[in-house]
């Protein structure tokens, strides 16, 4: 109905490209996480920005709430303007990017099955389907390893990210 659809706003997540240079090089940590069709569709750790809530805060909350771990060298990554009409979805994804030196747990499994690093630049990732901000980053050409891992985008009007 698009009288409702103009009531609709926008939401903001953060999304947290978790890197572990000593441990795991040139991989990031996505979730297994189950779509609405029962599909397995690949996230990256993070959630909802909270009413005066810092980004960079809610990156590391986000990280400890749903890995157990801790971030370090959080800082901003790039962003997205998801929108996607046909499931009434439309969120600004602010992306930071930090470290961790540990191994994450699974402290959410009734929304991901689990955890796994994927290597950027292999051809496995290429392969594995994406959450919606995750693959417009990704085929806009943003790579958490370049650049320490900023990047900053270009909004055309219509949503569509270029760099």
């Amino acid at each position: 109905d698009p009288q409702s659809r103009m009531l609709m706003r926008p939401k903001v997540g953060v999304g947290v490209f978790i890197t572990s240079p000593k441990y795991h090089p040139g991989a990031v940590l996505v979730g297994a996480r189950t779509d609405s069709d029962a599909s397995v569709i690949w996230a990256l750790p993070g959630g909802h920005l909270e009413y005066a809530e810092d980004w960079i805060a809610c990156a590391a909350r986000e990280v400890r709430d749903q890995t157990g771990l801790t971030a370090t060298n959080i800082r901003f990554a790039t962003l997205d303007n998801s929108i996607e009409t046909s499931h009434d979805y439309h969120y600004v994804v602010i992306f930071c990017v930090c470290e961790v030196d540990s191994e994450p747990v699974n402290k959410e499994p009734d929304k991901i099955q689990h955890w796994q690093w994927a290597v950027w630049d292999s051809p496995e990732f290429d392969s594995m389907p994406l959450f919606a901000g995750l693959h417009n980053v990704r085929s806009a050409g943003y790579h958490p390893f370049k650049n320490g891992g900023q990047m900053l985008p270009v909004l055309p009007p219509h949503g569509a990210l270029s760099w």
